[in-house]
């Protein structure tokens, strides 16, 4: 599964329009642990900070990365660089000379 398709299966209700059955079902979803709240970003190489743009990412927002093609942790070490604008995360990470792809999921 690519990227795309995983951005692809994101769900948004329309707060006028929408069916109880299109609620039950977003609600259910989420109940069985599927949010809506991840998302991805590549650290570029040579760089000590890498800007994602992400609407519901906020300044009381916790962010947590996980790497899905090797161990990011040891390697790039990111991290909420920046708090002070809302829908612009600045991840700083350590610069190894190679970008790596990470999934992050954001809470509140």
């Amino acid at each position: 599964m690519t990227i795309r398709q995983r951005q692809t299966n994101f769900r948004t209700l329309n707060p006028v329009t929408a069916t109880t059955r299109e609620i039950a079902e977003v609600l259910n979803r989420t109940i069985e642990g599927g949010l809506n709240s991840i998302g991805y970003a590549t650290l570029a190489a040579n760089v000590t900070e890498t800007t994602v743009e992400d609407y519901r990412y906020n300044v009381e927002s916790l962010v947590f990365f996980v790497g899905y093609d090797h161990d990011i942790m040891s390697h790039h070490q990111p991290y909420i660089k920046s708090t002070s604008t809302n829908g612009v995360m600045k991840i700083g990470h350590s610069n190894n000379g190679h970008t790596a792809d990470v999934a992050y999921l954001i809470i509140g």
